[in-house]
């Protein structure tokens, strides 16, 4: 019986952007047989004091052969909100308890650029003090179908503009995320054997 590979994305979303960014690349990941894809959304609610606190997030995450990070690009970087579940890994990273895990990241903004790849860049710095092993987005910039449009090497972007959740991110963001996702869980499959 082949066992599960368990691919966890967790995300902070705060108008529901990076929400459905998040969805697609769970779909993505759903998408490679034997694989659950688990949403693991923050919330603003689990700070307390100013700390993030949620043990079954934690232990969820833990219980992961891959995680993939995301969050809105805010000001120049990740939210707050997220920022602050990423402090309370510190723990984890104590006891070396996410090396080797497979990890990679997304954002959304309002603007094409945006600094997202600030944002992408922390997620990544986050990943390395963890000593996970990142997975790029893998797939060459401006595609004919739409994907990879804002030309990201290091995980998807997407942008909202001023548009609800319900129409962005484009259809092209979001088939960049399930790429993502899918190569995540892929590699996942391959590591896990």
């Amino acid at each position: 019986m082949n066992a599960t590979t368990t691919v966890s994305i967790v995300y902070f979303s705060g108008s529901g952007h990076t929400s459905k960014l998040a969805e697609a690349v769970a779909r993505g990941a759903a998408s490679v047989a034997g694989t659950s894809a688990r949403l693991v959304p923050l919330s603003g609610d689990d700070i307390v004091k100013g700390r993030f606190e949620n043990e079954p997030v934690i232990s969820q995450l833990d219980a992961s052969d891959a995680i993939v990070f995301g969050s809105p690009t805010y000001m120049g970087g990740p939210a707050a909100q997220f920022k602050a579940f990423a402090d309370a890994t510190g723990s984890k990273w104590l006891s070396s308890a996410w090396r080797d895990k497979l990890a990679a990241g997304f954002t959304v903004s309002n603007s094409p650029s945006g600094d997202k790849l600030s944002t992408l860049q922390y997620l990544f710095t986050l990943a390395m003090q963890h000593g996970m092993v990142w997975v790029g987005l893998g797939e060459m910039p401006m595609q004919p179908n739409g994907t990879n449009r804002l030309g990201s090497f290091m995980g998807a972007m997407a942008q909202a503009g001023f548009d609800s959740p319900e129409v962005a991110p484009s259809a092209d963001d979001k088939a960049t995320g399930e790429l993502l996702g899918r190569r995540v869980a892929t590699l996942a499959a391959k590591v896990r054997g």
